[in-house]
């Protein structure tokens, strides 16, 4: 490690300064360099050039883990172990991740509230059966950007999405009416959302009842009773939002639309799909 080391930085430091400050012969290193590269080094090179190119490939974020499942589906054989040092050896780390700080609509109006029908059982056997519907709100030089999405629980796929420069039932229902027009779910669907007044109101209890779904609300600010929506929003902040300003909302909207429908659905694979991407895991259960 410490020949390692000399190695790698012999272009800023001197070779003899580094061999004292570290208490090995020059000697031996000179040695160590002339000897052949080891079988184990040189598939450590390769292995290092997949590494670095799927994260140029990923913009940085995907730690050890999706790293090791990346590889092994391009038919990479190593074990995670070998990919999480190899990673930690050249400082090739995720994207950091904050705090994140679930939001949630307003509750306080008289209109009609349905019951929790998931109860947090976040569990779908098949495509177009669980839909979780949420919003969240984007930074940008003109506003905010407010972001309406559906997810399917089976799939984790975002089906409909919307954005506006408000918070108005139009928002929610835009995003509803594109996953409806894309998915043709059949009769049945659970709908679960949160109490919010964009999703208790009467054109979007029309356009479920039009779709024969059922609707499920959660209970008052328990952003629990969405979590793997959370989950989503949480991951396009930290890979995406955390990354950017936006000068314009236009900027934006490009930028979100390239994440959800280029990335999110049909590259970023998901720890809780066995590591298959939204796609691929909607193509096996269908």
């Amino acid at each position: 490690m410490r020949f390692r080391f000399i190695e790698q930085h012999a272009r800023t430091f001197p070779v003899r300064l580094m061999c004292r400050v570290l208490k090995v012969s020059p000697s031996g290193y000179y040695a160590w360099r002339s000897r052949p590269e080891s079988q184990r080094a040189i598939a450590n090179r390769r292995l290092l050039q997949e590494v670095q190119r799927l994260h140029r490939q990923h913009h940085g974020r995907y730690g050890s883990p999706r790293m090791h499942a990346a590889l092994r589906a391009e038919g990479h054989r190593v074990s995670r172990g070998r990919v999480e040092r190899l990673m930690r050896r050249h400082g090739i780390r995720a994207l950091a991740r904050r705090r994140f700080r679930p939001t949630t609509t307003d509750s306080r109006h008289s209109l009609p509230i349905a019951p929790n029908l998931l109860q947090q059982k976040f569990t779908a056997s098949m495509p177009n059966r669980v839909w979780l519907a949420d919003m969240t709100y984007i930074p940008t030089g003109e506003g905010w950007l407010h972001l309406a999405a559906v997810l399917d629980l089976a799939t984790r796929k975002v089906v409909g999405w919307a954005m506006r420069d408000h918070l108005r039932t139009e928002l929610t229902l835009g995003a509803l009416i594109m996953a409806a027009q894309r998915q043709r779910p059949g009769p049945g669907l659970i709908h679960h959302s949160d109490r919010g007044s964009q999703y208790a109101a009467e054109a979007y209890a029309q356009q479920l009842a039009a779709m024969d779904a059922k609707a499920s609300m959660s209970r008052t600010g328990c952003c629990y009773d969405t979590a793997p929506m959370e989950s989503f929003f949480h991951s396009l902040k930290v890979e995406l939002v955390h990354q950017r300003r936006w000068t314009t909302r236009e900027e934006a909207r490009r930028d979100l639309f390239g994440y959800i429908e280029a990335y999110y659905n049909r590259q970023r694979i998901h720890s809780a799909l066995g590591y298959l991407t939204p796609e691929q895991a909607e193509r096996k259960t269908s």
